[in-house]
């Protein structure tokens, strides 16, 4: 079953190679979506896949050396998978 989540990351999440992580996974579980980083120093991503898919990818950011620079993860289930195409980077 296709599904889309939306995450939003806190701590010392930016500057340490969160962005190129996270996208490094989502391309491996074969999800699409997009991350960005947020002006309050958050950082929030999308990603639509089929469920296990999306449930390993925030695992192996949980479990990754990054998992020192998390302090809180919000997660936000959407309604419907968005049509896109791969994972990108936004600098939006």
């Amino acid at each position: 079953m296709l599904v889309a989540r939306r995450f939003v990351i806190s701590g010392r999440v930016q500057g340490v190679g969160f962005r190129y992580f996270t996208q490094e996974c989502a391309l491996r579980e074969g999800l699409t979506g997009w991350v960005r980083n947020l002006p309050d120093g958050r950082v929030e991503m999308q990603a639509s896949g089929e469920e296990t898919e999306v449930r390993d990818f925030i695992a192996a950011i949980g479990q990754s050396e990054l998992r020192a620079h998390i302090r809180k993860q919000t997660e936000l289930i959407l309604p419907q998978p968005p049509a896109s195409r791969g994972f990108e980077i936004r600098h939006d």
